[in-house]
């Protein structure tokens, strides 16, 4: 199985803390990954490293054989890795299309002036844009709400959304940041299932971090954990589970493991 996304020794110190520590790991294509641990752990540093937003101190991010340490976050977008965030980031005051045609728009050819001007292969291109747009919000089960505001949809919905718009950019490495954040269990069990369809629907990859211990052990098939900057194990669910480090860094007591 060939991986995706391979992190080499990386590093990454922000003055005198260092907030990931030779980090190394393997993002397998069509696997989920879950990278847990406590508040802290550098979780979502390593997802800025991944991204672009931060260039690490030392090591080395490779995707797809690519070496991406040094790329801008929106070649690295255009690359095929796209992501959520913990707090949800939509356009409110826009409708759901919107929010996704926005997103699609990544890799649009025509161009400002082609567009602007209407000219015919802007036309063809923005309707073949509309149409795959369409096409996707029936795939994720929006289409009902497709005119209403981001902001007027439940938080379960909106949730959806912004994980809708970043399959909109095409990727094949989803990251995902912490999406049942904020969920009552009713929606940790949707968002769940949700993430098992669009896995399989779209044929990609996803790496994600979540406190939700039930919806990690259910869909990760690799699970890394990061203390204070530095991972401390690496395995399957039911190894993870199991792991002494883990359950006093992470999981507390053995009986709530």
């Amino acid at each position: 199985m060939s991986n995706v996304l391979k992190l080499d020794d990386v590093v990454m110190r922000f003055g005198g803390v260092v907030a990931v520590n030779n980090l190394s790991l393997e993002v397998n294509k069509g696997s989920i990954v879950a990278l847990i641990g406590p508040n802290g752990a550098g979780k979502t540093t390593a997802f800025n490293v991944i991204t672009g937003v931060y260039m690490p101190t030392s090591g080395k991010v490779s995707f797809e054989g690519k070496d991406i340490t040094k790329e801008q976050p929106h070649k690295i977008a255009k690359l095929g890795i796209a992501r959520t965030f913990q707090n949800i980031r939509l356009f409110k005051k826009l409708t759901v299309m919107d929010n996704v045609l926005i997103a699609k728009h990544l890799h649009l050819k025509s161009g400002l002036f082609g567009t602007a001007l209407h000219m015919p292969w802007a036309v063809k291109e923005e309707k073949k844009m509309r149409e795959e747009a369409e096409a996707l919000l029936e795939k994720v089960g929006l289409t009902a709400v497709k005119n209403e505001m981001a902001s007027s949809l439940p938080y379960g919905q909106q949730r959806h959304l912004e994980i809708a718009r970043a399959l909109a950019t095409s990727p094949q490495l989803l990251l995902l940041d912490e999406p049942a954040a904020g969920m009552n269990p009713q929606e940790t069990m949707e968002l769940t299932h949700f993430i098992k369809e669009i896995k399989d629907e779209f044929n990609i990859t996803i790496l994600m971090i979540e406190h939700h211990m039930d919806l990690v052990m259910e869909i990760s098939d690799d699970i890394y954990v990061l203390d204070f900057g530095q991972l401390i194990a690496h395995g399957t669910p039911e190894q993870i589970q199991r792991n002494e480090k883990v359950i006093q860094a992470y999981l507390g007591v053995e009986e709530d493991a």
